[in-house]
């Protein structure tokens, strides 16, 4: 391209082995076809990881990505994507983030940070724009992640830098470590931060003063005031609701569905909900509201508990994951727990959601009886029993003890080790844990939970749209009606999945943040063709941007292939098929397996993908240009009708 607009047109690499930097200009192929973000870094992974290449290898890449809409003045584009082979379930991983660090990446010049190698010692990046230095970080390594700011702050002398940075957790290359950005911004899944913690990277700091062009300013102005003013109007409950109480509110909502994950998703509702719901939480807890950047959605509570046994914890953005995952999931009503749990997650870097799944499964082995006080390391883990619940957290950081080690492996592998039943209480789908939403009560969501690359995830889809697009909406932008039914299991679901699969795609390419984009279908449809017309000056339309989206999935389906994955690794863990919900909106409610292989075979058929294997056909790939990509799976034996 002539000019970039939008992007910032440059690919910085950095090889921690020999401590070389490079910057290249970044194809347009790239930015025609994937977009940004996600894209770039699916694409970018495909391309220069071999098969089988050991996760934690220097071998493997870790990659941050930016998008073309990020740092710009379009709504909520403060995102960035970052992207490895991943530890946890051996396929694609990547994690994102919000807040500033994605806007001074793209404002330093880069689309793209690649990290090669493996530094000898510990290290931290520091980036200024062209300057690029490898510094020593061993006075950082064993820092918790706020204390590990603070110390790059000083060391820089600008408090306006931002930094992602590892905990204890990554350093231990614990399987639920993640990255975390300005104190409280998580890269959280598929164990981004173990596999930063092998490379002895502690952190990245970046400042960047050189802005963005986009291709139309006041093209960008006029986007942003037309889709705030959509936002406030046709959704205007979820702007109201969302910007004063964030995701806290969730607790209230899934309980009043059926859907509040209860004692490692036994249940659906939780007896003491009402303690851990906003009512609880914003009159004693929060003091202020904080949003990423460019954000209309103030969405980040930050806390102070001043009394009791947890006083003094603070923090920022303690999510509905934590206040399910370490309340309901675990018998747990007390919400200043969950609380302190959430903030000692963001200091030791850890993701809240693998973690307290993985401390759910152990509870429910515990009480029934196939984990003892001797696995436990003498812990009592009684449904209910909050007074362990930070020292779990802190031994599974550390790696420490019996349960500590068991705990740092996430509960797939723990259980696995553990044998005596224990893999059936294991909540993980390709060994990750799904969002906290049951699926017997949300089925288009729970079908997405199977199908999504990066293993048991909420956010590729993030199908609020289920219950809230009525069913004329369903017919007019998914092409069914029927969809619209979250109770109902009909085929019409895979069209669901499939249409939200590419909508949230193109979000994670242009990095801006899902929540914009919920029950007003408008956002979905509209906003990103004007919102990257007016940044990057190209022609996009709708049906191109879906093939992109659609080209990604395809891709990263195909990087999964090459790592062993198939249609047997579709699937739900055997709790949803096997136990109905007792209680609440959902009592009686269970996961239809002889309607889940329809599913499955009308969600390949849509995707182009062979019904047999979940593998994709030549001729899809060769349809969206990824002809190389089928000749290398005929290569491994992996392409339909070639080896199948």
């Amino acid at each position: 391209m002539p000019e970039w607009y939008g992007w910032a047109g440059t690919i910085l690499r950095v090889n921690l082995t020999d401590k070389t930097v490079k910057k290249e200009p970044l194809p347009e192929y790239l930015a025609t076809q994937f977009i940004g973000g996600r894209g770039f870094n699916s694409k970018i992974l495909f391309d220069h990881l071999r098969p089988g290449v050991d996760p934690f290898s220097p071998e493997n890449l870790l990659i941050f990505g930016a998008g073309p809409c990020t740092g710009t003045l379009i709504p909520c584009s403060g995102r960035f994507t970052i992207s490895t082979k991943s530890p946890v379930t051996g396929g694609l991983g990547d994690a994102n983030s919000g807040g500033h660090f994605g806007p001074q990446m793209k404002w330093a010049g880069y689309d793209m940070i690649i990290f090669e190698g493996k530094a000898e010692k510990p290290v931290y990046v520091w980036i200024e724009d062209d300057n690029v230095e490898i510094r020593d970080a061993e006075h950082l390594w064993g820092l918790d992640t706020w204390i590990t700011t603070n110390e790059i702050i000083k060391d820089v002398g600008d408090p306006s830098i931002s930094v992602a940075c590892i905990g204890p957790a990554g350093e231990n290359m614990v399987a639920s470590a993640a990255i975390i950005n300005e104190y409280a911004r998580a890269a959280a899944k598929c164990g981004v931060g173990a596999v930063m913690g092998s490379k002895k990277l502690k952190a990245v700091a970046v400042r960047g003063t050189k802005g963005i062009r986009v291709a139309d300013p006041k093209g960008v102005v006029d986007v942003y005031f037309k889709y705030v003013r959509i936002l406030k109007e046709e959704d205007e409950w979820w702007y109201n609701n969302f910007s004063k109480y964030g995701t806290p509110m969730f607790v209230d909502q899934y309980q009043g569905l059926g859907a509040l994950p209860t004692y490692n998703w036994s249940e659906g509702v939780f007896e003491k909900a009402d303690e851990l719901g906003v009512e609880k939480l914003y009159p004693k807890y929060v003091k202020k509201k904080r949003s990423c950047f460019a954000c209309v959605l103030h969405c980040s509570p930050f806390i102070l508990i001043e009394e009791g046994p947890y006083a003094g914890f603070t923090g920022e953005g303690v999510e509905y994951e934590a206040f399910t995952g370490f309340g309901s999931k675990i018998g747990c009503a007390n919400i200043e727990l969950v609380l302190a749990a959430g903030t000692m997650c963001d200091r030791y870097g850890i993701d809240y959601i693998s973690c307290a799944e993985v401390i759910a499964w152990a509870f429910e082995c515990y009480n029934r009886g196939i984990l003892t006080k001797e696995d436990t390391d003498g812990l009592d883990l009684t449904w209910g029993n909050e007074d362990v619940v930070l020292e779990l957290i802190r031994r599974l950081a550390y790696r420490e003890g019996k349960i500590g080690e068991l705990l740092a492996l996430g509960s797939r592998k723990a259980a696995q080790k553990i044998g005596k039943g224990a893999e059936y209480y294991s909540m993980t789908i390709k060994g990750q844990q799904p969002g906290s939403m049951d699926p017997r009560v949300l089925a288009a969501w729970g079908f997405s939970y199977a199908v999504g690359n990066r293993g048991g995830d909420h956010l590729r889809t993030h199908l609020v749209c289920e219950y809230m697009f009525t069913p004329e909406e369903m017919e007019k932008y998914v092409g069914t009606a029927a969809a619209s039914d979250r109770f109902g299991w009909h085929v019409a679901k895979a069209d669901l999945v499939v249409w939200s699969e590419n909508m949230r795609t193109i979000s994670n390419c242009m990095e801006h943040c899902t929540y914009f984009n919920r029950g007003a279908p408008r956002l979905y449809v509209e906003f990103p063709v004007d919102a990257l017309r007016a940044v990057t000056g190209l022609d996009w339309t709708y049906e191109k941007l879906v093939e992109c989206a659609h080209r990604i999935i395809t891709l990263e389906r195909a990087f999964n292939v090459r790592e062993g994955f198939s249609r047997k690794d579709d699937y739900l863990p055997e709790r949803f098929y096997k136990e109905p919900l007792t209680k609440g909106p959902g009592r009686g409610k269970v996961v239809p397996r002889d309607h889940w292989e329809k599913l499955l075979d009308r969600y390949y058929t849509l995707r182009g993908w062979d019904t047999k294997t979940g593998w994709p056909t030549r001729e899809t790939l060769e349809k969206l240009g990824l002809k190389y990509v089928a000749d290398q799976l005929e290569e491994l034996g992996k392409l339909p009708g070639k080896g199948a």
